[in-house]
Order: structure tokens, then sequence, then C-alpha cells
């Protein structure tokens, strides 16, 4: 059965949003305090709910501040109105300010008043230097072989000389200043070349200004931030999503959860364009720090502001409320979405089935997948490829071979990775033959087996001992055009010590040797121990000479570790011959003691 969005009757919040109601459990500490009563609600199964407001056709208007009307369903509930981040007309920017505002703002006030004073010209040009005999092209061409050297604070200097003396400064120079001082964090000299280019008559580009933006909130100076916004605008050079985006991430970082929604409603007004990627990140920030319930109710006050949400806005929603485990709110956005007329599309389905199949709620994704099949998005491969993931992530082989199967008859052809992931589940359960069926299959169809397919099988049959068909599967790769990689080799290393056949590792370690391959030292380690149980104890020097060869630095720790655990094992005389090579070659620089 499809499991309950609330299991039992049980008192819930109910918020008012502008005449409609909706129910939660919880709200976030530092959001907004709502409006609320307290009643008892039952509520139904989230299949149950999609399937009713989709047959459904009854619907109320969107009311936007131009009159417009949108189609959304009669929730029938009454209640008081207040918005939840919205309510106060505007916020008080002075506010945000930090000390360290404070302390910039009186710095550059006194810096201001120096500066203003009127020194004599004579001392004026000591102060100055060599630069102030130049004239504008000179200064500018020294300007520009500051910053090829990096010589970003004789550049600094320089332009504020070329300041005092009504120069105006090459302005690709300065903005290339300007990034490398962020990029240093030497905010404050930034700011000091970005408000001589400005007032020089230069337009920085919004790379620069949201470098300086990133900085201001890096440092929480979130007043300078929006008035940097405010100005950028002025400049000829308007903020862009990637600027608006940067200071509402750094006020949820902050706790500021109803100045950033007061901030973006504000922007709208002043006529920002309502970018959907803004939106969706404050909606599903509001969602993740003040709850779904919040987030509904800043969608509702935004669509007032012009700014509506789309599929993408939704889903986002339903995929955070989907890894939080909160399935009874992914509910209340499908919810949502579907009485504002809108339509649930295969990434809203496909997100609650991932979240459902890492659950284990089988009878919910069956629900789940009814429904798809009587809407206009039915399941597609990735749908099909989520749950044989799922299914085999928890053993149910036989129910995730019956999918496969039932693929075809409805005319969903599998991909590649259908195939990886069933040849994964088949290798690791040990059934050889099966896997190697469906590689068959594979090769038949408009699909190829490739490098991550192979290796997939290798190391399901190298598990299981079966060496020498997984040896006949690198013969096969290799003819096919397909080169074995460090993954493959490790694999076949392992798979031959399981099998006894150590010798054979030992050949896939010149290879991987030849190929420049990486071994670990686990790997070397279980070689050269085989190999001296063995008694083959020059074949086991041949290896611990390849790995001498492999590294570029030699750690002694790791060959002494190799040394004592041969020794450990009972064979002290071959740890012996190995050590003794080691002190010629002089990896060690002492004797490894084997007591």
């Amino acid at each position: 059965m499809m499991g309950h969005v609330v299991a039992q009757k049980f008192p819930v919040e109910i918020f008012h949003f502008h005449g409609l109601q909706w129910g939660s459990k919880q709200g976030g500490p530092d959001c907004s305090s709502l409006k609320h009563s307290t009643v008892n609600v039952s509520t139904s199964r989230l299949t149950c709910l999609i399937e009713y407001c989709r047959r459904s056709n009854s619907y109320l208007p969107w009311k936007g501040a131009n009159g417009s009307e949108r189609a959304v369903m009669s929730l029938q509930c009454r209640g008081l109105q207040r918005s939840v981040c919205i309510d106060g007309g505007g916020f008080d920017q002075d506010e945000w300010r930090s000390s360290e505002d404070h302390k910039m703002c009186i710095d550059g006030k006194s810096k201001e008043r120096m500066v203003s004073e009127k020194l004599p010209d004579s001392l004026m040009s000591i102060l100055d230097g060599s630069f102030v005999r130049n004239g504008e092209e000179t200064n500018n061409d020294i300007l520009q072989k500051f910053c090829s050297n990096g010589r970003l604070k004789s550049a600094l200097r320089l332009i504020g000389v070329m300041a005092r003396w009504n120069q105006i400064p090459h302005f690709p120079s300065c903005i290339n200043l300007i990034r490398g001082f962020l990029k240093v964090d030497e905010l404050d000299k930034a700011a000091r070349i970005l408000r001589v280019m400005i007032m020089s008559g230069g337009i920085p580009d919004n790379i620069t200004y949201n470098m300086m933006v990133r900085g201001l909130c890096k440092r929480r100076r979130m007043r300078y931030a929006i008035d940097l916004l405010e100005d950028m605008s002025l400049s000829g050079c308007p903020p862009d999503v990637i600027t608006y985006n940067t200071i509402i991430r750094c006020m949820f970082d902050n706790g500021m959860f109803d100045q950033a929604v007061g901030f973006w409603r504000n922007q709208l007004r002043k006529g920002c364009p309502p970018y959907l990627i803004t939106y969706t990140i404050l909606v599903e920030l509001v969602c993740k720090h003040c709850g779904t319930v919040q987030a509904m109710e800043v969608l509702h006050d935004m669509a007032i502001e012009g700014c509506y949400p789309d599929i993408v806005t939704y889903n986002s929603l339903v995929n955070l409320a989907c890894k939080q485990e909160k399935f009874e709110e992914a509910a209340l956005v499908i919810y949502n979405l579907i009485s504002h007329g809108m339509e649930p599309n295969v990434i809203t389905y496909n997100t609650l089935i991932h979240s459902l199949c890492n659950h284990g709620r089988w009878d919910e994704v069956d629900e789940i997948l009814a429904i798809m099949k009587e809407t206009c998005h039915p399941p597609t491969v990735v749908t099909y490829n989520l749950l044989l993931n799922g299914l085999s992530k928890y053993g149910c082989l036989d129910r995730a071979i019956n999918l496969f199967d039932h693929m075809f008859s409805e005319n969903c052809s599998p991909n590649i990775v259908t195939y990886n992931i069933l040849l994964d589940a088949l290798s690791k359960e040990g059934m050889v033959e099966e896997a190697f069926r469906l590689l068959k299959l594979l090769r038949r169809s408009s699909c190829s087996p490739g490098l991550i397919t192979y290796n997939t099988v290798i190391d399901g049959l190298a598990r299981r001992g079966a060496i020498e068909k997984a040896m006949g599967l690198y013969n096969q790769m290799s003819g096919d055009g397909i080169d074995p990689d460090d993954i493959t080799h490790r694999c076949l290393v392992w798979g031959f010590c399981r099998a006894g056949q150590v010798e054979g590792a030992v050949g896939i370690l010149k290879v991987m040797s030849e190929r420049k391959h990486m071994v670990g030292d686990s790997g070397y380690k279980m070689v050269i121990h085989r190999l001296c149980r063995n008694g083959k104890i020059e074949l086991a020097i041949q290896v611990l000479e390849m790995m001498v060869s492999s590294r570029k630095t030699p750690e002694e720790t790791a060959y002494s570790t190799i040394i004592r655990h041969v020794a450990d094992a009972g064979m002290k005389q071959e740890a012996s011959k190995l050590n003794q090579k080691l002190m010629e070659w002089r990896v060690l620089r002492e004797s490894t003691r084997l007591d």
C-alpha cells in the first residue's frame, strides 16, 4: 500500500495564505512567526492526492498586482491573511551593518577628509614621486607593465597618483587589478580602484562587479553589497542573476531569512527581471531553512509581485523534501503544483520514485508507476533504471530481471546504463552464466559494451574465482578496441591471487608497469607474500623491483611493512633477502627488524 502522507490524525498548525490553508508540523525557529490555529487533520495518501487533483476540474484564480488571474484549485478553506517573510513594508539596511562595516565607514570618511585637505604642490610632488612628471599615456604604459609583472601594490599607488592629477587610468588594467586584489582578499584596495575607475568614466563588467559583491558578502558586509548592487545600474552595468543569487545565498547563510525575501520583493518592485533561477533558489532556501509551508506562502506572495513559479521551481522543492525523507512535505508541494493548474512531469515522478526506491517502499513505487502510465508522462528508460538500481541494492534480483523483460513489452529500449546495473547485480550475486547471457544480449543490441561494462563483469568473475572467464573477457575487450585501465588490471591481479595463480598476477603487474598504471601497496604486498609462500623468492624480488621503479619517492614505511608481513608469516629467510635487496638499492637507510 502507498505510504500515508501522515499516518494518523494529529494536531497540526494551519497557516493561512491569503485565504488558503495548509497543514504543517513545523516552522523554522528563525523565520517569521505565523498566526495559526490548531485543528485535527487526517491526510490522505500521496498517490490518492495526486490522482484526485489530476482528475479534478475545480479552480480558483491567481491574482497578481496587475489584476491578472491564473487558475488554481479551490481549497475551500477560510482563514486570516498574512505573509510569512514579506509582512513588513521594507527593511532597515542599517541594521545589517557589522562592526567591521562601521569601522570601514569611519576609516573611509577619515581618509576622505585627509585627502580633501589641500596639500602644497611641492609636497604632493614629493609624495607622488617620478610619476607626477609623466603624462597620462606614459603612466598608463607603466601601469600595464606593473599589471603584467604582478606588481599590484605599485600599480595601486600609480592609479592613486593618476587620480590626484586628473589622469584617466587604463580601464582594462583597472579591471585586472580589481580582480587580482579580490583573489588575494584585499577587498579595500579593490574598492579604491573600482571607485577611481567609475569616477573616471569607466564601466566595470559583470564579472568584476560580482567578484566585488561576493567579496563583500564573504566579509558579511551586506549593506555595502546591496549598495554596490544599487549602484551597478547607474554605472551602466546592471546586476545579473549571479549578483542577486550571491546576495540571497549570503543572507540565508547568515540567518537573514526575512530580509532575503524582502530584498527580492523590493528588487522586483524596482523593475528587476523576475529571474526564475533566482526565484527558485530563494524558494528552495526558504523551504530548507523555514519549512515547506513557508515556501508555499512565498510562492503565493511572489505571484502577487508578478513572479510565478514554473515546474522547475516545484521540482526543486520536491527533490529537497525527498532528500530530507519528508514525503508528506513532497505531497504538499505536488498538491500546490496541481492546484495551480500545472501538472507533474516525468522529472517530478522520477524524483519521487528514486527516493521511494532508496527506502524500499515498493508498493508506493508501483502506485506512482500506475499514475505515470495514465498521464502523458509514461515511465522512461531513466525511470526503469532508477527502479532496477533500487531493486538490485535491496537484493530483489528476480523482480529486477522481470522488470527488465517488461521494458521490452512497453517499447522502452534499455540503454547501456540499464545493462550495467543488471550486470553488476548478477556478477555480485555470483550468477556468472546469467551475466554472460546478458552480455551477449547487449552485444546484439543497439548498445555497445564499454569499459565500465567489461570492468563490472570482470570484477564479478574475479571475485568468484572464475579467472579463466575473466581473462577471456579481458582478451575480448581488447579485440573490441577497448583499452583496459588500471581498474581492469587490479581486478585481475586480485582474481589471480584468489585462484592461487600468483604467476598470472605477476604477468598482469608487468603489463601495468609498462602502461604506467597505478598499483596500490596492498596489491604488491599480496603478490609478494604469495610468491614467498610458494618459495619463489626471485620472482618476489622482481615484483619488489617493479614496486620501487614505479615510485618517484621511495616510502620506507611501505617497504618495511611488506618485509615484516612476510617475516610474521614465518618466512624470515625470504624477508631477509628482500630486506637485503632494498638496502642494496638504497631504498632503506637501515635494516628492518624482523623479530
